[in-house]
């Protein structure tokens, strides 16, 4: 009987010849991340009485979810970070002028193929596009992880999705995982290794399966991927990753479950309020007025999404009633963006071009919506509050649907534009 993906890998992380889905293994994470959670973090690791972190050199910490403070509590917070960063001899760290950190660890070298990785962030799913072993934890499992350098995993049953046909203009990686997530629900994979794959998958760029992977969590699972293949590993040249293990699962591995999609006749989808798996079709929606449009993320803040935005706005206004806030992911896109003209493009147009991390999408600062609004973000999340206020409507879709909302004020059709 052969084996899937998650099964093989994390057998050799665990120094054993085989493991099985429901099986406990003990392994040693090539990385821990975690962000502005870090000080509570490092707080659950003083109470263990243990004063130096194990392995420094694979703990990276990322300050990017209210960055800069927008507070004196924030910026006590980032202070004593930086404190124990320095304490601890840690040198993967990133502070607020980097960008956030789902984009930031995998352009800085620190995402492997065949590597485990986890974090106390529930969209370190996102790294998994690059063929690793990528989960969200608890902050006292990191701390756990800091004095001792190991933990415990059950390895998950996996649900193969087979992705045929071809997304049609106007379509995008966004509309499909939303679509996915409509169609298996918000817990169908709970603790569930997710595998992506087919005709539609090998033709995406990088940035596109990083979308599918960071919103496994948004379907209750452990961990998405991809396969490695030649658009990963040119993509990983470019930073300097080009020694690594490959994992794939075998031909007659065993699956919870196996679901067929054909994504050749999708249309523009999107997540109504409150809830991620709350996906209808983008036309059912269409005339309905908005207050904000957010674009930008982990999930669609990268380089080809400020292009397809920079597009439909070119020669156009943001509607006068609407705000459109736009957050490159990272600064690295920040300064693509710049060079190519994106950023200009947007800010003529009327856009609000913010710094690099998280922003509204965690509702702690910049640009929370008032009551009784209706948004259009490009985020991952549309619980109530999610974006600073209970009582406001959040829209999940494509950035194209999000510039195409921007311009005419209301939800609209993105084909229209392109």
């Amino acid at each position: 009987m052969g084996a899937t993906f998650s099964e093989k890998l994390l057998a050799a992380k665990a120094g054993q010849s085989a493991c099985r889905a429901g099986e406990i293994v003990t392994i040693e994470p090539d990385v821990v991340m975690s962000h502005d959670n870090s000080l509570a973090i490092s707080l659950a690791f003083a109470k263990f009485g243990i004063e130096r972190v194990k392995y420094p050199d694979r703990i990276v910490i990322v300050l990017d979810h209210a960055a800069p403070a927008p507070t004196e509590k924030y910026a006590a917070n980032h202070k004593q970070i930086r404190e124990f960063v320095r304490a601890q001899g840690i040198k993967n760290f990133y502070d607020i002028n980097v960008g956030i950190c789902h984009q930031v660890l995998p352009e800085r070298g620190h995402v492997v193929p065949g590597s485990v990785i986890v974090a106390s962030d529930s969209h370190t799913t996102t790294y998994g596009a690059f063929g690793a072993f990528a989960a969200g934890i608890g902050r006292t499992e990191t701390a756990s992880i800091w004095a001792l350098g190991e933990l415990w995993l059950r390895v998950p049953e996996t649900i193969r999705i087979e992705i045929s046909g071809a997304l049609q203009p106007g379509v995008f990686a966004k509309d499909l995982t939303l679509h996915i997530i409509g169609q298996v629900g918000a817990d169908g994979a709970d603790y569930c290794a997710v595998e992506f794959c087919g005709p539609a998958i090998d033709a995406m760029e990088v940035g596109d399966r990083m979308t599918l992977t960071n919103m496994a969590i948004e379907m209750g699972a452990k961990n998405g991927y991809m396969t490695v293949d030649a658009k990963t590993e040119a993509w990983l040249a470019e930073r300097g990753v080009t020694e690594y293990a490959r994992y794939y699962s075998d031909a007659d591995a065993t699956y919870k479950q196996v679901l067929s999609i054909d994504c050749s006749a999708l249309e523009p989808q999107l997540a109504f309020p409150h809830r991620v798996d709350n996906v209808k079709p983008l036309s059912e929606a269409a005339g309905l007025k908005l207050d904000q449009v957010f674009i930008g993320t982990c999930t669609n803040g990268r380089l080809s999404d400020l292009e397809i935005a920079a597009r439909m706005l070119k020669g156009r206004k943001v509607c006068p009633s609407t705000r459109l806030l736009v957050i490159p992911a990272s600064r690295e896109i920040y300064l693509q963006a710049m060079r190519l003209g994106y950023l200009e493009t947007i800010a003529e147009a009327g856009g609000v071009i913010m710094n690099s991390g998280c922003g509204p999408c965690m509702g702690a600062h910049l640009g929370a919506p008032a009551p009784e609004e209706r948004v259009l973000s490009t985020a991952n999340r549309n619980f109530k509050g999610r974006m600073g206020c209970r009582e406001a409507e959040i829209y999940l879709g494509s950035p194209a649907a999000a510039a195409a909302g921007a311009i005419t004020g209301e939800i609209a059709d993105p084909r229209e534009f392109l």
